[in-house]
């Protein structure tokens, strides 16, 4: 598979036995974190606090992604949504930016749908429409955060977070995913910012078709 480069096996067990023990340890820890955050949320937001979505997993297997909702359900008048951005508010633009919204992901690396770092979990009918790149993407187990997410996230075109998915795929390493998650921190501090060195990397060894 072109720009697929495999991982030994023994790497691959390293690494979901790393995920089980940061989503045990990070998951405890945060809950003091996230029993405020859904309280906020129940109160800025409306309830259910959590929001359930199916995503595509490890060779496009379909899974429930849980977050905390960062959306309302207000309606205008006559009873109609309101766009996601009058939905979603201040409130819920802070919990994306901080990613707060994702702390309930550690239930999903936990039980194995997902990893700390890897590509993250988009709807199945997007895979599909990626075809033989959607399949490639879907070689890894999606994560909590990635190369994508270190590298310009939200203000990223489709097109651009596919190439960095890919590129980290044939290029993924302890070290890699060490240093993704220090990085990770960071963004959530100081906001999403554009790296044009990674994407012109990606850009040159990831294969279109």
């Amino acid at each position: 598979m072109p720009g697929y480069v495999p991982t030994r096996a023994w790497e691959l067990q390293m690494k979901r036995c790393f995920d089980i023990v940061f989503a045990l340890i990070a998951g405890l820890l945060s809950l003091p974190i996230m029993l405020v955050v859904g309280i906020a949320v129940a109160i800025w937001l409306g309830r259910p606090v959590l929001f359930y979505q199916t995503r595509a997993g490890l060779d496009r297997r379909p899974f429930r992604m849980m977050k905390f909702r960062s959306m309302s359900d207000a309606r205008d008048a006559e009873g109609r949504l309101l766009s996601d951005a009058e939905r979603t508010g201040r409130f819920g633009l802070l919990l994306r930016r901080t990613r707060l919204d994702e702390l309930p992901e550690f239930w999903n690396i936990l039980i194995g749908d997902m990893s700390l770092i890897g590509p993250r979990p988009i709807l199945p009918e997007t895979i599909d429409a990626l075809g033989e790149r959607g399949v490639r993407r879907c070689s890894v187990r999606p994560g909590l955060t990635g190369w994508a997410q270190i590298s310009g996230n939200a203000i990223l075109s489709n097109d651009d977070k596919l190439d960095l998915d890919l590129w980290y795929i044939a290029n993924r390493s302890f070290w890699l995913d060490l240093k993704i998650t220090v990085e990770t921190v960071l963004v959530m501090v100081l906001g999403d910012r554009i790296s044009e060195r990674r994407l012109w990397a990606a850009r040159q060894s990831t294969p279109k078709v």
